[in-house]
């Protein structure tokens, strides 16, 4: 089965409140067997439009276990935390076998 990769581009607008919810995203991500793989570290456009300020990149051992982490009552606090302390993009992607 291939893993699940939950891939985020974020412009944290409120840092005192992103970190709320950077405090709590640990558990709810371990407790549906995820890991950080990246986690806000240097990144830089190689192509296309500029990053946003900071790049996450969670494994999970399946696409579905991503989606059902974020799509959990575990996630949901914390969720509504970052959007309202951040903007960006987050998307799924399925990896290979």
């Amino acid at each position: 089965m291939a893993a699940g990769y939950v891939i985020a581009q974020v412009e944290v607008t409120d840092p005192e409140t992103y970190e709320t919810y950077r405090a709590q995203v640990p558990a709810t991500v371990a407790k549906f067997g995820g890991e950080f793989l990246a986690r806000g570290g240097k990144c830089e456009g190689l192509e296309g439009a500029a990053p946003l300020g900071r790049t996450v990149i969670l494994k999970f051992p399946s696409y579905d276990q991503a989606l059902a982490w974020y799509n959990s009552d575990d996630y949901a606090g914390p969720k509504d935390i970052r959007k309202g302390a951040s903007r960006g993009n987050l998307l799924v992607v399925e990896g290979v076998d």
